[in-house]
């Protein structure tokens, strides 16, 4: 088993930076695609980017791609996510997910994730 726990969340203005972090206990994640999602109100939850298989490669998605950059560090066992130039549409509750035997082609999906953790709200105000 693999908990996961987030933190790093908060309220931001426009324009402004934050970065999240999460932290693994229970197994290194080490192999491990590292991913971040986010869940907005009344909407679905979306995938944000990844590390697939601890570097092999990374992967966001378009509306924060040249904004966000994810990273781990596996001494610590934690992976982060670095946000700039944050919009007020990037408001959501961001999850942490990880997996050991995700392929390439299920990177974004959220249904192919075993550990999650609980999640940090970020609010971005205009």
């Amino acid at each position: 088993q693999v908990q996961l726990v987030e933190s790093g969340g908060g309220l931001v203005q426009a324009g402004g930076s934050l970065r999240l972090s999460c932290a693994a206990s229970g197994r290194t994640l080490r192999g491990y695609t590292m991913s971040w999602f986010r869940q907005a109100p009344g909407k679905e939850r979306e995938f944000v980017a990844s590390i697939f298989r601890s570097g092999s490669s990374t992967h966001y998605a378009d509306s924060v791609k040249g904004r966000f950059t994810i990273s781990s560090d596996n001494a610590k066992n934690t992976v982060s996510l670095q946000m700039n130039n944050l919009k007020p549409e990037d408001t959501a509750v961001y999850f942490c997910a990880v997996d050991r035997s995700l392929i390439l082609s299920s990177v974004r999906r959220a249904d192919a994730y075993d550990y999650w953790g609980q999640g940090t709200q970020v609010t971005v105000s205009s």
